[in-house]
């Protein structure tokens, strides 16, 4: 017995010791905190009188709202700001995949519309934007008044070299 207590200490230590820095304890624990803070970033990113989020704290809202739209895929809402909150950390892949689960849950909803069209738009593959450019069409048929529509549908006629497009919207 006494040769083998020391050895089984041994191997446990070098095993949690392992587990410390190779395993994902450090980002589970990153996840469970993102978590805890979504409510209070939520409410900061929604209050205009608020200190703005920086770019830490954004990634944190839109890893907390992954989450919770896990448990709650039907929240338009939940969608719509992890769309924004994509769009504004540059993260195309995001934004796109949050604004489609947001406009086929509610396609006459105008901001998951247009939110959709715009991913689409600015979306480096030419079938993205071809279908951007499908939608915007169809937003500026329903509705030809709304300044957000126009401006996006002259701004993806311009960048697809549709001058005329662009001019008359």
């Amino acid at each position: 017995w006494g040769v083998y207590v020391p050895g089984a200490v041994i191997a446990l230590a070098v095993g949690a010791g392992s587990y410390a820095l190779t395993g994902s304890y450090q980002q589970v624990r990153a996840w469970q905190q993102a978590t805890a803070q979504t409510p209070g970033l939520l409410a900061r990113a929604l209050d205009p009188a608020a200190q703005p989020l920086n770019e830490e704290e954004m990634a944190r809202l839109a890893l907390g709202l992954r989450t919770r739209l896990q448990n709650d895929a039907g929240n338009v809402e939940g969608w719509l700001m992890l769309g924004r909150t994509g769009m504004v950390l540059g993260n195309a892949g995001t934004a796109t995949g949050a604004y489609a689960n947001a406009y086929r849950l509610a396609p006459k909803n105008s901001d998951a519309a247009l939110g959709y069209a715009e991913a689409l738009t600015r979306s480096s593959d030419p079938e993205d934007n071809r279908r951007g450019g499908e939608l915007l069409r169809q937003l500026v048929s329903r509705d030809h008044t709304d300044i957000r529509v126009l401006s996006l549908y002259a701004f993806n006629a311009f960048e697809q070299r549709r001058f005329g497009e662009a001019v008359a919207a």
